[in-house]
């Protein structure tokens, strides 16, 4: 499903991209042309584990006017719906303690809760490897 994401790029930045239907979803590529997997990523991880019901997509004229849109540019991405899954699944894992601090402080960095950020290293681990 096509949702519009609000590019933005400063000097020495990486691109970002903001979802305005998914508020406090956003992501970042170094290059133009990863933004899709990267929002795919991000939509994933937005949703994981939690019971969110997913919205519609609206579209770029929608926020036009909105200030925290502006100086920057719409894309309209495809989202693949289907990977989205809202069950969450609870597993019992044992690791060191200085890695969870490291991983805690990790996705601390990128506002991501640990179970997030866990399940995205995952995913990122198994794309790898195919």
């Amino acid at each position: 499903m096509l949702y519009p994401v609000y590019v933005h790029k400063d000097a020495d930045s990486a691109y970002g991209i903001t979802f305005p239907d998914f508020p406090g979803c956003f992501s970042a590529a170094d290059e133009l042309a990863d933004l899709p997997r990267m929002a795919q990523e991000a939509v994933e991880v937005y949703f994981e584990g939690e019971n969110l019901p997913i919205p519609a997509p609206s579209t770029p004229e929608d926020w036009q006017d909105d200030e925290r849109f502006q100086n920057g540019y719409w894309m309209l991405l495809d989202i693949d719906l289907s990977r989205i899954s809202t069950r969450a699944v609870r597993v019992n894992v044992s690791l060191p303690e200085w890695l969870v601090a490291r991983i805690d402080e990790a996705a601390g960095e990128r506002h991501l809760s640990r179970s997030a950020f866990l399940a995205l290293a995952a995913q990122r681990e198994m794309a790898q490897t195919q």
